[in-house]
This record gives structure tokens, C-alpha cells and sequence, in this order.
């Protein structure tokens, strides 16, 4: 990519902008995306050539993590195909359980606006499908 990760970020934000998503950055090559209609926030970060995308899908204490959830997260056939589950320690003992994706830009253009937006969407599809595959076992281990 022949350009600079400040112009990169710069056409990324406008393309997302342009199709009604509200973007922020926040720094060191990140972007906060905002899709209006349901309100879902997620992270665009760019490394190099590489747009790495990623959304909490929600916070629990680390020993309310179960088997069972974990297994569901890393089934082969929990209808999740587009994106990947990590977990992140947070230094107040809780768990961020992310959904992530990525995608790999080329000179930015049109190609690479399809592939953007397509990964934004799938993320957005695999955040609303996790809610239903995972919500129901995590909201049961906040509440105890």
C-alpha cells in the first residue's frame, strides 16, 4: 500500500461515513465505528496493510467463563463462518469476549471498499448471531 496509515485511516473513515456508519478515531491507527441503526460499536485498526476489525461483545468475570461457553465459541458449526471469538483479561478480573475479523488492503480502491465494508457487515451479522448462540449463557453468569 503506497500510501501513509494517516491517509489510509482518512479514506477508510470517509468510505464508512458515506454509507451512514458514524466513525470516530481514537488514536494510534484505530478507528470507533458506529453502526447507527442498531448502535453497535467496533474497532478498526490498521497494521500496515492489514484492517483488523474487532467488537466486545460483552464483559464477564474471568471464572464465570465456562466450558460450555468456550465450546460453543469454538464449535465449527456455531453458524459463526466470517469471524473468530478471542478473549481479553481486563484489569478489573472481568473478560472481554471480542468478535474479530480482518481484512488485507491493497491500494484502496474499489476492491478493497467492497472488501471493508463486507467484513463491517459481517462482523455486525456475527455480533447479533454470538448474542443469540452465547447471550443467553453469559447474561446467566453475570447475574450469579
Amino acid at each position: 500500500m503506497p500510501q501513509t496509515t494517516s491517509s489510509a485511516l482518512g479514506q477508510i473513515h470517509a468510505l464508512l461515513a458515506s454509507k451512514k456508519f458514524s466513525v470516530s478515531e481514537t488514536g494510534n491507527d484505530v478507528l470507533r465505528i458506529q453502526e447507527l441503526d442498531s448502535g453497535i460499536s467496533l474497532q478498526a485498526a490498521l497494521e500496515g496493510d492489514i484492517l483488523f476489525l474487532s467488537v466486545v461483545c460483552t464483559e464477564a468475570p474471568e471464572d464465570r467463563i465456562t466450558a460450555k461457553v468456550m465450546r460453543k465459541m469454538l464449535a465449527a458449526d456455531n453458524g459463526i463462518s466470517t469471524s473468530y471469538f478471542q478473549m481479553y483479561s481486563r484489569p478489573n478480573g472481568a473478560v472481554a469476549v471480542t468478535l474479530n475479523n480482518f481484512c488485507k488492503l491493497q491500494e484502496l480502491g474499489p476492491d478493497d471498499d467492497d472488501d471493508i465494508l463486507s467484513c463491517v457487515s459481517f462482523l455486525l451479522a456475527d455480533v447479533v448471531h454470538a448474542k443469540a448462540l452465547i447471550g443467553d449463557d453469559l447474561h446467566l453468569a453475570q447475574k450469579r
